[in-house]
């Protein structure tokens, strides 16, 4: 298979950054395809380190990169990212950055929405980014979004407006908000147009041109599956479907263009903000896992909550993603460790469940069903082979994939660039 779809198979921050970067060497092109600046990927690149949240991973290696037309794109985020990229050498320019032109965008407007129903939820709090991002995808759906084709024409924005601020400045009334003021809104789009512009195109012609010639196409997820509007741990979720099926209408591709899908997978498990975590560790343990992986969030900031690896929620991440094999991040993480636990299942009012729930309550109520196995004491950091591994850490991959029901296809040992082992090169070479 040509094509390759890289989603993360839990929570989001599973090292899907590193991994596109890694597999971006193979490819022609690399093409976000839903989310938004909600989105953090960290590149470890010798000394360097790169911090990208709207911008796909490929960009750092100067690999042909894609904002697919499922993105909502915050425009003054995008030139705040390039520019300090550009400040670290890393080129960008209308040769190797490409945006949809039905892009829809995130308006300063939307973090102001975002934020007042946020702070006025008081328990009902979701643990939004705060960027705007569900209200974007609000708007795209109720047909109001201003899009980054309409950059082009700002003159002939009035009817689009009219629907925006009916909606909005209802809302803003009701929060004790003045009204939008859309004179300053459209002198602030008029500012930042042409930055953008300089990178709009048809991307869905654009990339059916690229696959016709043959060349090979990495997809690149945000946030992941147990964050999917539809199949994660709703309502505590994103605003767009996470999962791999979302690559072909993200980009205008089409179905048959994924390829090889890879779940991005911890060897443990960890989410930021609210929401049901069945293993989560609220003791010494949780918080080693947090220290020896530096689970801070990318964009935010926030300590990310620890706990085992649950093989129940991957193995659902991987069925409703048509995952094809994972890639198992930060096995390092847990080097050292005498036991080490994995979910192998729920109880529930005296059942026992061999899958998520999808009701909210019965999701915060499910208890862990454990399998503990040895741990090693020897390191896996920095290991780039089977050899390299300890026989333990071998025992606990292999387990793994049986409790997942899924291969393992990469294994990485750091954040480092090259520190990972090939088991199957999802761009079949």
């Amino acid at each position: 298979m040509a094509n390759v779809t890289v989603i993360g198979a839990q929570w989001g921050d599973e090292g899907k950054g590193k991994i596109v970067d890694w597999l971006a060497r193979q490819a022609d092109a690399v093409v976000r395809f839903q989310g938004g600046h909600n989105a953090g990927h960290t590149l470890v690149v010798g000394n360097e380190v790169y911090k990208l949240s709207l911008l796909p991973s490929g960009i750092v290696r100067g690999t042909f990169s894609v904002i697919g037309n499922g993105v909502v794109l915050d425009p003054w985020a995008l030139k705040e990212e390039a520019e300090k990229l550009r400040g670290q050498g890393v080129e960008i320019t209308a040769e190797n950055l490409a945006i949809a032109d039905n892009c829809a965008l995130i308006l300063p407007f939307h973090r102001d929405l975002d934020a007042l129903r946020e702070d006025a939820s008081g328990k009902g709090k979701i643990g939004t980014t705060r960027r705007g991002i569900g209200p974007a995808y609000e708007d795209k759906v109720g047909r109001r979004a201003i899009r980054v084709c309409d950059l082009a024409h700002l003159d002939d924005l009035g009817p689009q407006l009219d629907r925006l601020c009916a909606h909005h400045n209802a809302l803003r009334v009701g929060f004790g908000e003045e009204p939008i003021d859309r004179q300053a809104l459209v002198e602030e789009l008029r500012e930042i147009a042409d930055f953008v512009l300089e990178f709009a195109q048809p991307v869905w012609k654009r990339l059916n041109e690229v696959r016709k010639a043959g060349a090979r196409i990495l997809f690149e997820g945000a946030q992941g599956v147990l964050l999917d509007v539809d199949h994660g741990t709703y309502p505590f979720v994103t605003s767009s479907n996470t999962i791999s099926g979302s690559a072909a209408g993200g980009s205008g591709l089409g179905p048959s263009a994924t390829g090889f899908v890879l779940g991005i997978v911890k060897a443990y498990t960890t989410r930021v903000g609210s929401g049901p975590f069945p293993t989560e560790l609220e003791d010494a343990t949780g918080q080693r896992l947090g220290e020896r992986g530096h689970e801070f969030g990318t964009v935010t900031g926030r300590q990310r909550r620890c706990g085992w690896f649950d093989a129940v929620l991957v193995r659902q991440s991987c069925a409703v993603s048509g995952v094809t094999g994972i890639a198992l991040t930060k096995l390092d993480v847990l080097d050292g460790f005498e036991k080490i636990r994995i979910c192998t299942g729920y109880r529930l009012n005296g059942q026992v469940l061999d899958y998520f729930p999808s009701n909210a309550g019965d999701q915060a109520a499910v208890e862990p069903i454990y399998e503990e196995i040895e741990g090693w004491s020897e390191t896996t950091a920095g290991a780039r082979s089977w050899v390299d591994l300890p026989a333990q850490a071998i025992k606990y991959i292999k387990r793994v994939e049986e409790l997942i029901q899924c291969p393992v296809a990469l294994v990485s040992t750091s954040p480092e660039r090259e520190d990972t082992i090939l088991v199957k090169d999802p761009f079949g070479d």
